[in-house]
């Protein structure tokens, strides 16, 4: 993850919540599966001892990981931002061009982007188009199928 990479208040929070749970529920319950699986004799061909190491580095990776984010984010209040174009943070209404179907999205952190809650992250080529832009704009977004087009009804900071 490159550092300064902006965070909501809420973001931030499920981060802080994950962090807590990895490092006094996770942690100690692989521990003590690794001790279990120990005291079973050889450990050499012990598929219950492998597994728990292999979850203890997966649990230990991700502690890091959330460490290294929390480090290096930038957190913002979406409600504090008073901007006229569409920053990070944004909630975001836009009309699809060619079905005129309206779809909502707040612009948010890498590790809070949902897509079915209206999520996306401010790394997507979606964010990234609306970034600069204002209501009644026009952006197209390049994907694999095909260009989207999309009309940016409103957008708020919530």
């Amino acid at each position: 993850m490159a550092d300064n990479l902006p965070i909501t208040i809420r973001g931030k929070a499920k981060l802080d919540e994950e962090l807590k749970r990895l490092i006094t529920e996770e942690r100690p319950s692989v521990i003590k599966a690794i001790e279990e699986a120990r005291s079973h004799g050889d450990i050499s061909e012990n598929a219950e001892y492998d597994a728990a190491k292999e979850r203890q580095a997966m649990i230990e990776g991700r502690i890091a990981e959330i460490q290294g984010q929390l480090a290096g984010a930038e957190i913002i209040d979406p409600a504090s931002i008073k901007a006229d174009k569409i920053v990070f943070g944004a909630s975001v209404v836009l009309e699809d061009v060619d079905s005129e179907e309206e779809v909502s999205y707040q612009i948010v952190g890498v590790d809070e982007a949902d897509v079915k809650q209206g999520k996306i992250s401010i790394l997507s080529p979606l964010a990234r188009a609306l970034v600069g832009k204002t209501k009644g704009d026009t952006v197209t977004v390049k994907s694999p199928k095909a260009d989207k087009e999309y009309e940016i009804k409103s957008f708020m900071y919530k």
